[in-house]
């Protein structure tokens, strides 16, 4: 995912600028301290002597390990400390410090502008992938599942490159680095530093794979319980009219209990690393401080070196640890990782044909059409028809007959399993899907409105609409009369669950919408349901009137929202058993006959 960006290679060159410095300054440190023990053993020798004849001296009184101190420091005797040298050296120290910081400072600016540019183009990802994605995808999973992949799974991706990706980078630098100057100062002590290592990584690779799959299993039930909040509050008013408060709580308890469990055991477990390396570093500390003050009793250190050393040691430990108390949150992001990355592997709809050509007639035909949503439950089993263009259809029958599943065929959102459906004469399975759905306009039976104004939620289907055309399609669908009651009228802004107008005028702007469209096709499953007789029967004169040329297919339960059909068609267990027009039907004495008297009672 961070490949593209070539700012990853200047985090890299940042950090390395950062950890050559950070890592010069002991070393630095370790040559002031030799220069103050150099001026301590001056003035306390005489001049006119050597270094050898002092150490040698020493030995003959019996001061081995001083004799063997004076032989590893370049001192002069009867001289005092340089402070000159010391003062230059120190100033070293602090530019070094310094110049490790604004380095760090600077990595951290560019892996932010890096991660953010990295999760903004993840983002539009899966923004583009929703649009690909086949209807039976949301079908299958909850809708706040998705939401959790889409939404908290990506910012916890976010959240653990920001922390990790400079650290890790940082640590794996400075833990090479600290390591080549330990090797130079002393091949022993860096090995006795190296046991640490083995150690280390074994521990943390069999504690993180523990943690891992408890990671996964935390964000599955994150993602079960933001599902469960999520149709909890969107059906929130038939929880309350039904006193099922208690149940929803109940459910919500236990998905919370999960997530609880789930997330302090993956916590836990991945917390226990910190711990462990953190005691694997302090038992390598102890052994080398004993082994390199052996060494410098012996003269084969200078008291800098092992100085230096000692703080190398210390350095060589921290990124150890800090890359054991980055796991939980590379775990925990590459969990989220996981669950996006599913989300865009998902199969999507069959790539749309070249052509790119808008049905002009709206002529419809179904040939031998079989469809089922499972492959050993069908629904559709050779279903043929014809509709000319201009004609109204209305398709009615029981629920699950397979009524709104002929919609979704026409519109594409699932393809027929056999058989073909062809408008105008071309197969729908060779058409562009955009132009397809340009050609057909449709009213669900849940009206949805976005948050915005009631002139762009008409406007919706057509951008270039103008204000008189956005009018024109608001009268003729019966929604001008009572917009014009609200006091910014068409600037009136409605949200998402259409506040501040009823469930029927939140229909009727789903009208107007698809009649501004101006569709060649135009679909209407269950449309009416939402609205009054009254206004029932001013939409079915608007829509006579608007039908003419246009070929329409009406869904509904109601009978008397069809009668002025051109054709109603009678549909039981996904098959056609009656057709004709409403009088033709009610002669015939059957199965639709049947359910208008039972509607009619």
């Amino acid at each position: 995912m961070l490949r593209p960006y070539r700012r990853l290679a200047g985090v890299g060159a940042l950090g390395l600028g950062s950890i050559v410095l950070n890592v010069s300054g002991p070393w630095l440190l370790g040559q002031a301290t030799n220069l103050i023990f150099a001026g301590y053993l001056g003035q306390r020798f005489p001049s006119g002597g050597t270094k050898e004849e002092i150490a040698e001296r020493l030995r003959g009184e019996g001061a081995d390990v001083l004799a063997a101190l004076v032989g590893t420091v370049d001192f002069t005797p009867g001289r005092g400390i340089d402070f000159r040298a010391l003062g230059l050296t120190l100033l070293a120290v602090l530019a070094a410090y310094v110049g490790s910081g604004l380095f760090w400072i600077m990595q951290g600016r560019l892996t932010t502008n890096l991660v953010q540019q990295a999760l903004f183009g993840l983002r539009q990802q899966v923004e583009a992938k929703l649009s690909r994605l086949p209807l039976s995808y949301f079908d299958q999973r909850p809708r706040g599942e998705v939401l959790s992949r889409t939404t908290n799974d990506i910012d916890n991706i976010a959240q653990g490159l920001q922390q990790t990706i400079s650290q890790i980078t940082n640590s794996l630098l400075l833990l090479v680095g600290v390591l080549g100057m330990m090797v130079w100062i002393s091949p022993l002590l860096a090995a006795v530093a190296l046991i640490a290592v083995p150690m280390s990584i074994y521990l943390t690779k069999v504690i993180g794979k523990r943690s891992q799959a408890q990671f996964a299993q935390q964000w599955k039930t994150a993602g079960d319980l933001n599902a469960h909040v999520d149709e909890v509050y969107t059906g929130y008013a038939l929880v309350k009219m039904f006193g099922h408060e208690k149940e929803s709580l109940a459910a919500f308890r236990t998905h919370n209990e999960r997530l609880y469990r789930s997330s302090t055991r993956a916590q836990f477990i991945s917390g226990t690393i910190g711990p462990v390396t953190t005691l694997i570093g302090n038992v390598s500390y102890v052994l080398i401080a004993v082994i390199g003050g052996l060494q410098l009793a012996s003269g084969a250190l200078s008291v800098g070196a092992v100085q230096a050393f000692i703080q190398y040691s210390r350095q060589f430990t921290q990124p150890l640890m800090a890359l054991a108390n980055l796991s939980s949150l590379v775990q925990s992001a590459v969990a989220s990782a996981e669950r996006v990355f599913v989300f865009l592997d998902a199969p999507e709809e069959t790539p749309s044909a070249a052509t790119e050509e808008r049905p002009t007639q709206g002529r419809v035909c179904f040939e031998a059409v079989s469809f089922r949503y499972q492959d050993n439950k069908p629904l559709i089993e050779s279903l043929s028809l014809t509709v000319e263009p201009g004609r109204s259809v209305a398709i009615v029958g029981p629920t699950g007959a397979g009524k709104t599943t002929l919609v979704n065929l026409l519109m594409r959102f699932y393809d027929v399993t056999a058989g073909r459906i062809n408008i105008d004469g071309a197969d729908i399975r060779d058409m562009d899907r955009d132009q397809l759905r340009s050609a057909i306009g449709i009213v669900t039976q849940d009206p949805w409105l976005f948050g915005g104004t009631i002139r762009e939620n008409i406007a919706y289907g057509r951008d270039s609409a103008t204000d008189d055309e956005i009018v024109a399609a608001a009268r003729a669908a019966h929604v001008d009369h009572f917009v014009r009651t609200l006091s910014n009228g068409y600037d009136t802004v409605i949200d998402t669950e259409g506040g501040g107008v009823s469930a029927g005028e939140r229909q009727l702007i789903t009208i107007a919408r698809a009649l501004l469209a101006d569709p060649v096709i135009l679909v209407l499953d269950e449309a009416t349901s939402s609205v009054d007789t009254r206004t029932e029967l001013l939409i079915q004169q608007a829509m006579a009137r608007l039908s003419t040329g246009r070929t329409s297919f009406v869904v509904a339960h109601r009978l008397s929202t069809i009668r002025e059909a051109d054709l109603i068609l009678m549909m039981e267990d996904g098959a056609i058993v009656e057709q004709g027009t409403h009088r033709e039907l009610l002669a015939a004495g059957g199965p639709y006959a049947r359910m208008h008297a039972a509607q009619s009672v």
